[in-house]
């Protein structure tokens, strides 16, 4: 089969479209056929390399899969070859993607019991686009954050796949949104996909804006992927008892803190480590319903790869990249 794969950690010059060994299913596990993979960040780190990770070498990543079955595994029981899915990329043996091979090939090994049904009603580029940006999304802002309807939020990064889909799942809850991005076509779209205002973090101050939209009082509640220098101008924006869910570190993992919000405003700092099966299984069904729906920017083949990733990493683009083995 085809694989994209880098033997050593650099830029977008060590992936490399070629020939891979095809995987053999153990007997619970099915083989995938790679429809569509949706990209994330998380394939930037895993090919730059991660503090603290050991990312066998040589690997493929890519954890957001689409396909059908090709194939089972001796003891699969409950599926059967052609059935569409999407996967959990959450394994017992670890992530797929980060610590096991990924999905940026025409195949791929997967547990049984990480699959999901995909509907009729959901192609597999849309499909790819969901496990985790929207199962983060769900789990963050409800789980976790418990945001209600009629509550204000403020998602920074807001035009990328987590970003759009906690605009979208937001709005469906019945919140008002803050969506701030850095550029006027990006707010434009953000709009366009249910975000009540959208702000222009490379034009104003974010945390201002944000404060004077709120009529002075803060959010409720501000999603930060970001970390950083934004980390501060988050506790800002915040209302007093106002929630602000973390769920990523993409500008920097070592923020400064200004303790006098915390504590006199009576803020909460949320930590969202992603997803279960059962958040990815309610977004393909909110999906399905119609209530939800991904934001595809851009799509690749496979042998495009390090294009796609070029474009991820340097942020020049709204929503999803998905690739098309």
């Amino acid at each position: 089969m085809k694989a994209v794969v880098f033997e050593a950690h650099g830029g977008v010059e060590v992936l490399s479209c070629r020939d891979w060994p095809d995987p053999e299913p153990r007997a619970q596990d099915v083989i995938v056929r790679v429809r569509a993979v949706g990209l994330n960040y998380l394939d930037i780190f895993a090919r730059r390399g991660m503090p603290n990770v050991t990312i066998p070498l040589p690997f493929i990543s890519g954890g957001d899969i689409a396909g059908e079955i090709e194939s089972l595994g001796a003891a699969v029981t409950g599926w059967r070859v052609g059935e569409r899915v999407v996967v959990n990329p959450k394994t017992a043996d670890g992530l797929i993607g980060e610590e096991i091979q990924g999905g940026l090939a025409e195949r791929v090994r997967v547990p049984a019991s990480n699959l999901v049904r995909l509907p009729d009603a959901v192609d597999d580029d849309t499909a790819a686009a969901v496990p985790i940006n929207f199962g983060t999304a769900l789990r963050m802002l409800t789980t976790i954050g418990n945001l209600r309807a009629g509550e204000t939020i403020l998602v920074l990064g807001a035009s990328g796949g987590v970003g759009t889909a906690c605009v979208q799942v937001a709005k469906m809850i019945g919140a008002e949104v803050l969506a701030a991005a850095g550029s006027a076509a990006k707010l434009e779209q953000l709009r366009a996909i249910g975000a009540d205002h959208a702000i222009d973090y490379a034009a104003e101050d974010f945390s201002r804006r944000a404060w004077d939209l709120s009529g002075k009082r803060g959010v409720d509640v501000v999603v930060n992927f970001t970390g950083g220098d934004t980390f501060v101008p988050s506790m800002r924006a915040l209302a007093r008892h106002g929630r602000l869910l973390v769920c990523g570190a993409t500008a920097g993992y070592a923020p400064p803190i200004d303790l006098r919000y915390l504590w006199r405003r009576e803020l909460q700092v949320l930590g969202s480590t992603g997803y279960a099966q059962a958040d990815i299984e309610a977004a393909i069904a909110l999906v399905a319903e119609g209530r939800l729906k991904p934001a595809i920017g851009h799509r690749f083949p496979l042998a495009e790869t390090a294009a796609a990733q070029q474009l991820l990493e340097d942020r020049a683009f709204f929503g999803k990249i998905v690739i098309n083995p």
